[in-house]
Protein backbone atom coordinates (compact mmCIF):
# COMPACT_ATOMS: atom_id res chain seq x y z
CA UNK A 1 0.00 0.00 0.00
CA UNK A 2 1.46 3.78 -1.24
CA UNK A 3 1.17 6.26 1.20
CA UNK A 4 -2.33 7.91 -0.18
CA UNK A 5 -3.45 4.54 0.38
CA UNK A 6 -2.41 4.10 3.58
CA UNK A 7 -4.28 7.49 4.57
CA UNK A 8 -7.38 6.38 3.06
CA UNK A 9 -7.51 3.24 4.78
CA UNK A 10 -6.69 5.29 7.90
CA UNK A 11 -9.31 7.67 7.59
CA UNK A 12 -12.18 4.71 6.51
CA UNK A 13 -10.83 2.59 9.61
CA UNK A 14 -11.59 6.09 11.30
CA UNK A 15 -15.32 6.08 10.53
CA UNK A 16 -15.83 2.60 11.31
CA UNK A 17 -14.30 2.83 14.68
CA UNK A 18 -16.41 5.61 15.55
CA UNK A 19 -19.62 4.61 14.13
CA UNK A 20 -18.58 1.08 16.09
CA UNK A 21 -18.17 3.20 19.76
CA UNK A 22 -20.97 5.52 19.08
CA UNK A 23 -23.60 2.47 18.76
CA UNK A 24 -21.69 0.48 21.18
CA UNK A 25 -22.02 3.05 23.78
CA UNK A 26 -25.59 4.66 22.91
CA UNK A 27 -26.71 0.29 23.47
CA UNK A 28 -25.91 1.08 27.45
CA UNK A 29 -29.00 4.10 27.20
CA UNK A 30 -31.61 1.76 25.40
CA UNK A 31 -31.78 -1.41 27.92
CA UNK A 32 -33.42 -4.71 25.94
CA UNK A 33 -31.19 -7.65 27.58
CA UNK A 34 -30.78 -8.47 31.34
CA UNK A 35 -26.85 -7.87 30.47
CA UNK A 36 -25.96 -4.78 28.72
CA UNK A 37 -22.83 -5.81 28.39
CA UNK A 38 -23.91 -8.66 26.27
CA UNK A 39 -26.52 -6.16 24.26
CA UNK A 40 -23.72 -3.80 23.76
CA UNK A 41 -21.78 -6.58 21.93
CA UNK A 42 -24.71 -7.92 20.02
CA UNK A 43 -25.47 -4.72 18.72
CA UNK A 44 -21.85 -3.84 18.11
CA UNK A 45 -21.22 -7.29 16.24
CA UNK A 46 -24.91 -6.00 14.02
CA UNK A 47 -23.83 -2.65 13.65
CA UNK A 48 -19.96 -3.65 12.64
CA UNK A 49 -21.81 -5.26 8.67
CA UNK A 50 -22.70 -1.78 7.18
CA UNK A 51 -19.79 0.23 9.03
CA UNK A 52 -17.01 -2.11 7.18
CA UNK A 53 -19.06 -2.17 4.67
CA UNK A 54 -19.17 1.63 4.20
CA UNK A 55 -15.73 1.83 5.02
CA UNK A 56 -14.88 -0.16 2.70
CA UNK A 57 -16.58 1.05 0.03
CA UNK A 58 -14.65 4.59 1.08
CA UNK A 59 -11.49 2.92 0.55
CA UNK A 60 -12.09 1.27 -2.95
CA UNK A 61 -13.75 3.86 -4.48
CA UNK A 62 -10.44 5.14 -6.21
CA UNK A 63 -9.95 1.63 -7.48
CA UNK A 64 -7.46 0.91 -5.57
CA UNK A 65 -7.20 -2.85 -5.83
CA UNK A 66 -5.48 -3.77 -2.71
CA UNK A 67 -6.25 -7.22 -1.63
CA UNK A 68 -9.39 -6.97 0.90
CA UNK A 69 -7.79 -9.14 3.82
CA UNK A 70 -4.58 -7.10 3.75
CA UNK A 71 -6.78 -3.75 4.12
CA UNK A 72 -9.11 -5.29 6.21
CA UNK A 73 -6.13 -6.24 9.13
CA UNK A 74 -4.36 -2.97 8.22
CA UNK A 75 -7.80 -1.48 9.08
CA UNK A 76 -8.47 -3.44 12.05
CA UNK A 77 -4.80 -2.71 13.61
CA UNK A 78 -6.06 0.71 12.92
CA UNK A 79 -8.96 -0.01 15.52
CA UNK A 80 -7.14 -1.87 18.01
CA UNK A 81 -4.73 1.03 18.57
CA UNK A 82 -7.79 3.68 18.67
CA UNK A 83 -9.46 0.81 21.15
CA UNK A 84 -5.97 1.14 23.09
CA UNK A 85 -5.71 4.82 23.48
CA UNK A 86 -9.24 5.54 23.65
CA UNK A 87 -11.79 3.60 24.20
CA UNK A 88 -10.05 1.56 26.50
CA UNK A 89 -9.28 4.66 28.74
CA UNK A 90 -13.03 6.74 28.51
CA UNK A 91 -15.30 3.64 28.76
CA UNK A 92 -13.72 0.50 30.18
CA UNK A 93 -11.22 1.70 32.96
CA UNK A 94 -13.88 3.92 34.65
CA UNK A 95 -16.26 0.96 35.05
CA UNK A 96 -13.67 -1.58 36.32
CA UNK A 97 -12.07 -2.94 33.52
CA UNK A 98 -8.45 -3.13 32.18
CA UNK A 99 -6.76 -2.97 28.84
CA UNK A 100 -6.17 -6.95 29.94
CA UNK A 101 -9.61 -7.52 30.10
CA UNK A 102 -11.02 -5.69 26.92
CA UNK A 103 -7.89 -7.45 24.51
CA UNK A 104 -8.23 -11.11 25.85
CA UNK A 105 -12.21 -11.07 25.53
CA UNK A 106 -13.10 -13.54 22.84
CA UNK A 107 -15.89 -11.03 21.53
CA UNK A 108 -13.66 -8.73 20.59
CA UNK A 109 -11.35 -11.01 18.47
CA UNK A 110 -14.44 -12.81 16.97
CA UNK A 111 -15.83 -9.04 16.33
CA UNK A 112 -12.31 -8.35 14.85
CA UNK A 113 -12.78 -11.58 12.62
CA UNK A 114 -16.14 -9.97 11.52
CA UNK A 115 -14.71 -6.84 10.89
CA UNK A 116 -11.75 -8.06 9.09
CA UNK A 117 -14.28 -10.72 6.85
CA UNK A 118 -16.14 -7.74 6.05
CA UNK A 119 -13.57 -6.02 4.15
CA UNK A 120 -12.29 -9.09 2.89
CA UNK A 121 -15.80 -10.13 1.56
CA UNK A 122 -16.51 -6.59 -0.16
CA UNK A 123 -13.32 -6.62 -2.09
CA UNK A 124 -14.04 -10.32 -3.72
CA UNK A 125 -16.99 -8.67 -4.15
CA UNK A 126 -16.12 -5.87 -5.63
CA UNK A 127 -13.22 -7.67 -8.00
CA UNK A 128 -15.64 -9.95 -9.09
CA UNK A 129 -17.96 -7.28 -10.71
CA UNK A 130 -14.93 -5.68 -12.32
CA UNK A 131 -13.98 -8.81 -13.90
CA UNK A 132 -17.85 -9.41 -14.94
CA UNK A 133 -17.38 -6.00 -16.75
CA UNK A 134 -14.24 -6.83 -18.19
CA UNK A 135 -15.21 -10.07 -19.87
CA UNK A 136 -18.50 -9.20 -20.68
CA UNK A 137 -17.70 -6.32 -23.10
Amino acid sequence: MNVDQIKKATVSALIVWVLGVTAYVLSYFVPVLEDPEVQANWVLAITIIPATLLGAHLYYKKGYRTHGLRVGCYMFLITIVLDASITVPMFILPYGGNHISFFTDPVFWIIGLEYVGMITMYWLFKKSVIFAKITNN
